[in-house]
């Protein structure tokens, strides 16, 4: 009892807010256009987010942690070179993979081209303040001032030499090789693609080659420099590249992943406006008819220019205070036409079903009151699934802001349908109340009148006129709009078929089954390249990456933060086996070869240990630069100790390099708790992969919960608490459903893809809340007949939604980005999943399935009997109207 009262009442407080719109026609329609002028003229204070990490790496994370004590032991600016990652080292940094278009990159001929473009790089000149800055003023020194440079270019440096005194060179080994002063270096991220020879032969030839440039920017003035320096950089490597066609060049600098995530905006502004375009033209076609006064092809555009001003407003508050654009945005104005055009087609199927004798201002009314209602609910599900997703909970700075601001469009895009587009349905109503041409607003003439003009004027003046006031004249007129007919005359009876049903059911298990497989399939997508254009130098330097260094993972620092007992025997079998199975660049490992080399047992004191290992291992040249990986403290009694140290570890990988890397890192962290030698792991890229899935999952996994319990609390405003456990098993598939096939259209779970699971729970609740609660609400007949009644009051606006937003998603798969090709995917399985739920799998499963209508029909027909109805007709000079009084 208690919701039917909330139900009525809400109703009749939407009827009442229509009365009045209806009233004010012009100050709602002119109030929202004011409004978006003036928040829109906001737009000089445009700003893009260029920090690439503040947006897609986790906020709170271990690796943030680590990067901190790491930084505060051995500064990481300083140590980059050695610290390798793909694309997050730190600081700026140039960098090039040349490759040879045949050979070997070590044929003599290559390598003189390799060294001559090493030459053309250091000698970049860029003028700042009168002065012309080079990589010499730039560069990252070493401890003997020297610019830090790559370790191959000392190997090619010897092979040239020893080729031009007709010398043998000494053999590359791969990927530790020994440098002409006995150090030795891991080269494993500077040569790719390897074929390594047997025996002491080392590498026989070499596919590609990586060289890094590191810069410093102590200073605003170098960091302006550095930025100039990068551009540059470039530019003479696409100069460099036209004078030697031999090789192929893959530049990437600091800045070409923030250059190429922004871009996406670019060149998604052309397929935009077609989608726009498209989405128009479709919208107007959906709202016309053959009847030239009952057409509605402005309200179909209206519905547009409605999410058009919420964009805007919208917008304009986000730049008002301070908000900072970025190229996950694009799927915002996707989010708020999906929600639009349920609205707006919703308004126009109810305006369809009133009566055309009424009075304008009571059709708006009984528009208000039969649809705004669901349309409300289901607004408060998008304020509360992107309001939990835009909390401090969610640790995707990008998935926050996308909420946030989706949260807000949302909000203003329903204002203005109740404002705007509601204000415009009375201009439009007033126009079909006087028989006016929906295009011309000329009047139309009476059929007597319209035969006498000519053949094209009667094609132009169309119209049904209603002389009597029926309840079955206006129904029938709207019947020659082409998805009415269709829907009622066609599809309602076959889906309804006792023949078809069971092919929908066996559709649906088929549907599951795949689901499932891709489900069971789903990986994450931390990869940075998945977020930027596709025709970008990301993209190639990524690609190449991949396809010649894949073998080896980045560099891991493996830091021991406290003073441990180098000399104890246990100890040293301990870090040895830790390290086991890696490439290491290790002064403990190699302290301990010295020890042997020299006949000097491990095991020896404290002060023995310390003593030679300061006084004799790091004076030998080989060893020199080990002295930046172990940080010394002098004792009380004036002895030294090695308080913290770090070694270089570097594993073996597949194809599936990321995959292994998570897994690794997992495994590290679990053993450092256990170990009773205390350390920490450490690499740029630990920052974008720390704890990547949970953060992505989890405003998804927040949202579902909270739309769950939403629809849970939400039962007593409901008219049957069965449309709620219907809408929440609808959520649950289609959401199934879209992870799945997600999955299978090679989608990973990334930031984009989970923004658009959070809105497919909107939208598939956008879609079947109509249909469910009409089926619910029957009160006599059978369930099919209703579920036929549900289909043709809510089957048309639901078609014409799908086909609108399809088309407008279909010019986004044009956009040349992973970015958008994700999004893409993703909202267009979402229509098409909730299409198949909403006028397939519920229309079927709801003719044997609760809520039954025997028993509804048996108290209603009780109650029937008790009551008598006086109908009295009063005839008015402009319409009828009928007053119905219960005795």
């Amino acid at each position: 009892m208690l919701r039917q009262v909330l139900h009525e009442g809400l109703r009749t407080s939407f009827h009442k807010l229509g009365h009045f719109v209806a009233n004010h026609p012009v100050f709602f329609a002119s109030a929202p256009v004011l409004i978006s002028i003036l928040l829109g003229a906001s737009f000089s204070r445009y700003r893009i987010e260029e920090n690439v990490e503040y947006l897609l790496a986790p906020k709170h994370s271990l690796a943030k942690i680590e990067g901190n004590l790491v930084d505060s032991l051995f500064p990481v600016n300083r140590s980059k070179h050695t610290l390798y990652s793909d694309l997050q080292t730190p600081g700026r940094y140039g960098r090039v993979i040349v490759t040879s278009r045949r050979g070997s990159v070590l044929d003599p001929h290559h390598v003189s081209s390799v060294l001559k473009l090493h030459n053309t790089i250091t000698q970049i000149q860029v003028p700042m303040l009168g002065f012309n800055y080079t990589f010499a003023h730039l560069c990252l020194l070493d401890d003997s001032k020297s610019c830090i440079v790559d370790d191959i270019l000392r190997v090619l440096e010897e092979m040239r030499s020893a080729r031009a005194s007709n010398r043998s060179a000494p053999p590359l080994r791969y990927p530790i090789t020994k440098l002409k002063d006995g150090r030795e270096a891991y080269i494993g991220h500077q040569l790719g693609g390897v074929l390594a020879g047997g025996g002491r032969d080392g590498v026989r030839s070499a596919r590609a080659l990586q060289l890094t440039y590191y810069l410093q920017a102590a200073s605003p003035l170098n960091e302006v420099v550095a930025a100039s320096w990068e551009l540059l950089f470039c530019r003479e490597l696409e100069n460099f590249v036209k004078a030697h066609p031999e090789l192929s060049l893959y530049p990437f600098t600091s800045s070409s992943l923030q250059r190429d995530f922004q871009r996406t905006s670019r060149v998604s502004e052309r397929p935009l406006l077609f989608s726009l375009a498209a989405c128009l033209s479709l919208a107007m076609l959906c709202c016309s008819m053959r009847d030239c006064v009952r057409t509605k092809p402005w309200l179909g555009l209206l519905a547009l220019v409605t999410v058009s001003l919420a964009t805007l407003t919208s917008a304009g508050i986000f730049n008002l205070t301070g908000g900072k654009y970025n190229s996950t945005y694009l799927g915002i104005p996707f989010v708020m036409l999906g929600h639009g055009l349920f609205g707006t087609f919703e308004m126009l199927s109810s305006w369809r079903r009133t009566r055309e004798d009424q009075h304008v201002k009571e059709r708006v009314a009984a528009v208000f009151s039969d649809c705004m209602l669901p349309f409300t609910a289901s607004t408060a599900l998008h304020v509360v699934t992107f309001g939990i997703g835009a909390s401090p909970f969610t640790n995707i700075e990008a998935v926050r802001l996308f909420c946030r601001n989706a949260c807000i469009s949302v909000l203003f895009n329903y204002l203005y349908i109740l404002t705007f587009y509601g204000s415009n349905l009375v201009f439009a109503g007033y126009l079909e109340n006087n028989y006016r041409h929906s295009l011309f607003c000329r009047r139309v003439p009476k059929p007597e009148l319209l035969q006498q003009k000519p053949a094209w004027y009667r094609f132009l003046m169309y119209t049904h006129y209603n002389e009597e006031a029926t309840e079955a004249g206006p129904l029938r007129a709207y019947e020659s709009h082409l998805l009415v007919a269709f829907m009622k005359r066609y599809y309602c009876d076959w889906i309804t078929n006792t023949y078809v049903k069971p092919f929908v059911v066996l559709f649906y298990l088929v549907y599951v089954s795949f689901a499932l497989m891709g489900y069971l399939q789903v990986s994450e997508g931390s990869d940075l390249s998945n977020v930027v254009a596709t025709e970008t130098s990301t993209i190639a330097y990524t690609r190449a990456q991949q396809r010649y260094f894949s073998s080896y993972s980045p560099v891991i620092g493996f830091y021991i933060y406290e003073s441990i007992e180098y000399w104890n025997t246990s100890v040293q079998e301990d870090l040895l086996e830790y390290t086991k199975g890696f490439e290491r660049i290790s002064w403990f490992e190699s302290y301990l070869n010295y020890l042997h080399g020299l006949n000097i047992t491990t095991s020896l004191s404290r002060s023995n240990f310390t003593e030679r290992l300061r006084s004799g291992f790091l004076r030998q040249p080989r060893y020199v630069h080990f002295s930046d990986d172990i940080i010394f403290a002098k004792r009380t009694d004036g002895e030294f100790d090695v308080v913290a140290s770090r070694m270089f570890l570097v594993a073996k990988t597949t194809e599936n390099k990321r995959e292994e890397m998570s897994i690794l890192l997992d495994t590290l962290r679990k053993l450092s708790l256990t170990s009773r030698v205390k350390f920490i792991i450490f690499n740029p890229s630990f920052v974008y992969m720390d704890r990547y899935a949970s953060s992505v999952g989890a405003p998804l996994k927040n949202s579902c919960i909270a739309a769950l319990f939403l629809l849970f609390f939400s039962t007593f405003l409901a008219a049957d608490p069965l449309v709620n456990a219907w809408l929440t098993v609808t959520v649950a598939s289609v959401e199934f459903g879209l992870v799945g096939f997600m999955t299978l259209w090679r989608v990973e779970l990334d930031c984009v893809s989970v923004l658009c699971l959070i809105y497919g729970v909107n939208y598939a609740v956008d879609s079947s809340a109509p249909l469910v609660s009409a089926f619910a609400l029957g009160r006599e007949s059978t369930r099919t007949r209703w579920v036929k009644l549900a289909l043709e009051r809510h089957g048309v606006p639901a078609l014409q939604s799908y086909l609108c937003y399809g088309a407008a998603l279909l010019p986004l798969a044009a956009v040349p980005s992973n970015l958008t090709r994700t999004l893409f995917r993703c909202l267009f399985l979402t229509a098409i999943i909730t299409a198949f739920h909403c006028l397939a799998i519920l229309p079927v499963l709801l003719t044997f399935l609760p809520p039954s209508k025997k028993k509804r029909c048996e108290r209603k027909n009780g109650a029937e009997n008790r009551e008598e109805i006086e109908c009295m007709e009063m005839v008015d000079s402009t319409r009828v109207v009928d007053q119905i009084t219960t005795v």
